[in-house]
């Protein structure tokens, strides 16, 4: 049986109120930058805008564009998960089989939250950390790795 722990709900939420933080404070920089006529008169010094306005005319690009780039990010990692199967623990594009797994350090599981999977691959040893900030039910993918390589 496949034990899965799906990228964790709090960073996808996450996520979702910083695009619309950065949508929502991107527009209305560019309503008082270009459409509040009283924003404006108050900005705007012998014909000369000041800095707050400029800054509110150029920002908005920006912010909008960030929060676009983060929602494309969004919709790109939103399946992400990691699978530990009967025979291989599989976390995104790596691939890691029971039989390669040198050690697992979870000194700090409890604490604070990640483990070390040091596994062989090719004559190398190569480290993969996984932390329950990013992917929940990560606890019984642990208990899943650790009952394979007993």
């Amino acid at each position: 049986m496949a034990i899965e722990a799906p990228l964790s709900s709090y960073k996808k939420k996450n996520i979702l109120i910083i695009v619309a933080v950065l949508i929502g404070v991107g527009a209305w920089f560019a309503y008082d930058g270009y459409k509040n006529p009283d924003f404006i008169k108050k900005h705007t010094v012998d014909g000369v805008a000041d800095s707050t306005l400029n800054f509110n005319r150029k920002a908005p690009p920006f912010m909008i564009g960030a929060g676009i780039l983060l929602g494309i990010y969004f919709v790109v990692i939103k399946d992400k998960k990691i699978v530990a199967d009967e025979n291989e623990l599989i976390a995104g594009s790596t691939t890691v089989s029971y039989d390669s797994i040198v050690k697992i350090n979870k000194t700090h599981f409890d604490k604070k939250g990640f483990f070390i999977v040091t596994y062989s691959q090719g004559g190398q040893n190569k480290e993969l950390k996984l932390s329950d900030r990013t992917y929940d039910n990560l606890g019984a993918v642990l208990d899943q790795i650790v009952s394979k390589i007993s």
